[in-house]
């Protein structure tokens, strides 16, 4: 099951051109992706989608694996209650844990604030043929950081580094070169930006608060930050606007359905690992007698015992 070619464009930022994130909406695409007679987005034929992808996920991953020539970089950034984690466990769900890797990125530590803002990401990348996940990565440094530039006072800048246009354009341009890097030398770098409403946020953050099963996710620094919605939502236009590049793009994912946003990410992850034309490893003469040798042998054995 692959997604039509126009609905993964659509949710692309296309390098070069505004995120427009004023513009897209957070409940649904406009091209057309389930079939189901009254509704845009019923649930039951989202997740039965979300399910036919994670499939072609599972066979994505193998030759991935096999291959063992390149490796994809999935990064998560989204608001509070967007549902990262949610999106990570239910569309990585039925890939093999032993070819994949989930990072989450919390507030920085004293080590880490002695380096620079990379730092602790690129210890973190994945190795050929396995599928790394960062739950927020470096582009922290350009969301929260510009909502907040009193944090750079912690990372002890040289002289001149300050919070303003230029550093921003600096942190851009850096994480372009970065990017631009891991590709090519063999890591796919795949961006999703959750896109939640507002009023969407308000009701999951209700809804914490309501079952005591999720009442240990909300944090009175949610409320804060929740005051800062238009700030983030600025960085977040001026951050996917320069950093979605050919080789690393921007895929802004509607977020205020849940199940359709899980299928859409599924459904892109199995488009950039097809977009790197796999192929599973071929084998040589010498392989090929070596192995005709242990048929043989496997073979002789049935008639031993």
């Amino acid at each position: 099951m692959k997604l039509d070619k126009k609905v993964v464009r659509e949710l692309m930022v296309k390098p070069g051109q505004s995120a427009d994130l004023a513009r897209r909406s957070t409940s649904h695409t406009s091209e057309e992706w389930v079939k189901a007679l009254g509704h845009t987005y019923p649930k039951e034929v989202a997740q039965r989608d979300l399910e036919g992808f994670k499939e072609e996920l599972q066979r994505a991953q193998e030759l991935l694996y096999a291959s063992d020539t390149w490796a994809v970089l999935l990064i998560f950034q989204a608001l509070d209650a967007a549902g990262k984690d949610g999106t990570i466990k239910h569309v990585m769900s039925g890939v093999n844990p032993q070819g994949c890797q989930v990072v989450s990125f919390k507030e920085p530590s004293a080590e880490e604030l002695r380096h620079d803002f990379f730092w602790r990401c690129v210890t973190k990348m994945p190795e050929r043929g396995h599928i790394g996940i960062f739950n927020r990565s470096y582009y922290e440094e350009v969301l929260v950081t510009r909502v907040h530039p009193e944090l750079l006072e912690a990372e002890h800048l040289p002289s001149g580094s300050k919070a303003g246009s230029k550093l921003w354009e600096d942190r851009y341009q850096a994480i372009n070169d970065l990017e631009r890097h891991l590709d090519r030398n063999g890591t796919r770098v795949v961006k999703f930006f959750l896109h939640v409403s507002k009023e969407e946020q308000r009701r999951r953050f209700l809804a914490r608060l309501d079952d005591p099963a999720k009442r240990w996710k909300f944090s009175v620094g949610d409320l804060a930050e929740r005051k800062h919605f238009d700030e983030y939502q600025a960085a977040y236009e001026d951050a996917l606007t320069a950093t979605s590049t050919p080789w690393a793009p921007w895929f802004v994912v509607p977020a205020d359905h849940k199940p359709a946003m899980r299928a859409l990410v599924g459904a892109v992850v199995v488009d950039a690992i097809d977009s790197l034309s796999l192929s599973y490893p071929k084998v040589d003469a010498e392989q090929q007698r070596v192995l005709d040798e242990a048929r043989a042998a496997l073979q002789a054995e049935s008639g031993a015992g």
